[in-house]
């Protein structure tokens, strides 16, 4: 055998081990506990969702997307992952990178309102969530397992929710079932801003 070819077969040896070793591997598995009051999306494990974890950072004028600031205005722009929120008086412009749908399917587009604001929200599986998943606790409490971080915003859309996350793994990437996640410091610096009647639209 020329040193050509054991070469080759050595590489492709190695390649073959690597990828079944991948493939026996335990898959980065995270426990994902449960919604609020009748409930949210449950966050995918994104170990084996998209990897690629980026948004992006392009600022906008509201004017394209509002008539009006009434209420301030909060635009989540799924495809660019990334929340922006103008106040009523348009003075302090704020944006953040958010973890958006896992599909297209899953994205609900259109315009809503906030209808509900809690600090500490306590989550639910749906009925739906229930049949498909019945080991699912009923409830989950505030804290740091609980998949709606420490802020949650109501939207007026069953379900739906703009919420933190104490998985900061997850921001930037399509990693949910339906709602729009922050990270934690960002969700309650826009708690405290957004107001119930405040303008939602999510393109």
């Amino acid at each position: 055998m020329s040193a050509d070819v054991k070469k080759r077969l050595d590489r492709r040896s190695f390649i073959s081990a690597a990828g079944a070793a991948v493939l026996a591997g335990p898959a980065l598995a995270q426990e994902t506990p449960i919604p609020s009051n009748g409930a949210v999306e449950i966050e995918e494990d994104i170990s084996h969702a998209v990897r690629r974890n980026i948004s992006s950072f392009r600022t906008l004028d509201w004017r394209p997307y509002f008539s009006n600031l009434n209420n301030g205005a909060i635009l989540v722009d799924i495809s660019s992952r990334a929340l922006h929120y103008w106040p009523a008086d348009g003075a302090v412009y704020r944006l953040y990178p958010s973890s958006v749908p896992l599909t297209s399917d899953l994205a609900k587009k259109g315009r809503t309102t906030i209808v509900r604001k809690v600090e500490g929200p306590t989550w639910r599986p749906t009925p739906s969530m229930k049949k498909r998943n019945p080991e699912w606790p009923d409830f989950v409490p505030a804290g740091p397992d609980n998949p709606l971080g420490t802020h949650a915003l109501y939207l007026s859309w069953t379900y739906y929710r703009i919420h933190g996350t104490h998985d900061t793994r997850k921001i930037g990437r399509r990693s949910s079932n339906g709602c729009i996640g922050l990270y934690n410091e960002h969700i309650a610096e826009l708690f405290a801003v957004a107001k119930v009647g405040t303008q939602v639209l999510l393109i």
